[in-house]
Order: structure tokens, then C-alpha cells, then sequence
């Protein structure tokens, strides 16, 4: 199993809206940029647990925990040129862009806050949320480091 952090802007797509799908269940699309990319089609599998992040508001942090439920199938709005995500290079015989379906397992009762885990930058390591410059919506997270920032819950 692994363990991942996928960034969602709450305007875009919050973590109570997936607490409103069906099954609180929906893809993970959209998502652009080759390295996230390939994160998606190559590593991510279902079980694989999933901090779910708010991005880009007045308190960015981890609001909830998820689970990786599909394996990586193609993105169908790539192939759609009438949705904005359609990518005119993409084929369907030779897909460019993957998502994967997450499920909730839980809101947090308190976020964790990205000030909180920047407060713990020496335990935390190479996290690349912190990294300086990274913008990556998909992004792994090592073992340790999950286990520490669940640690940060009851904090």
C-alpha cells in the first residue's frame, strides 16, 4: 500500500462534495501535468490511502482522508473536445492522461494546516508539499511521513 496527497481548490471540488457522491466516491481527473500523471498511472492502486487537501484558500491544509478505490483508467474529457480538459494530442488507442476513483474515509475533526506541517519541516523530510516551487496536485507520500502527519491529528 501506499500513500499519496492529492490538492483540490474547495471552490473546484471539496472534500464535502465528495462527501455528496454516490457511494462518496468520484474520479480524480483532470489532472495535467506529466509527473502527476504518472504518479496516477503507475503507482496509484486501490487501498492506497490518500490525504485530501485544500489548496489554495485562506487555510490550506488536509481536511480529510481517503482511499485509492479503481485502478488508473484514462481520462475520457481528454478525448472530448467539447470539455475544457480536452488534450487534441491525446487518442483513445494511446491514452496521455489517467485518473483513478477515491472514496472518503473520513473528515478530519481539525485540519491540519500547512503552517502545522511546516512547523514540523525536520520530521517530515523531503514532503514534497513543502518542497519549495512544488505545485504538483498528486504527490507520494513516504510511509513515515503519513505516519507522523496522522500523528499530527491528535495534536
Amino acid at each position: 500500500m501506499r500513500h499519496w496527497l492529492v490538492k483540490s481548490e474547495p471552490t473546484v471540488f471539496s472534500i464535502d462534495d465528495l462527501a455528496q457522491c454516490p457511494h462518496q466516491t468520484r474520479w480524480w481527473k483532470h489532472v495535467r501535468n506529466y509527473q502527476a500523471r504518472n504518479f496516477m498511472r503507475d503507482d496509484m492502486q486501490p487501498g492506497d490511502r490518500v490525504f485530501f487537501y485544500h489548496s489554495n484558500t485562506e487555510v490550506p491544509a488536509i481536511v480529510g482522508l481517503a482511499e485509492v478505490v479503481s485502478t488508473p483508467y484514462p481520462d475520457p474529457d481528454a478525448c472530448n473536445p467539447e470539455s475544457k480538459y480536452f488534450d487534441p494530442k491525446s487518442d483513445p488507442r494511446n491514452p496521455r492522461w489517467f485518473l483513478v476513483d477515491i472514496r472518503l474515509v473520513s473528515k478530519l475533526e481539525r485540519p491540519i494546516s500547512l503552517r502545522t506541517i511546516k512547523e514540523h519541516t525536520s520530521m517530515l523530510g523531503d514532503l514534497p508539499l513543502i518542497r519549495r516551487g512544488n505545485r504538483l496536485s498528486v504527490m507520494p507520500v513516504a510511509p513515515d511521513q503519513w505516519d507522523y502527519i496522522m500523528s499530527l491529528k491528535a495534536a
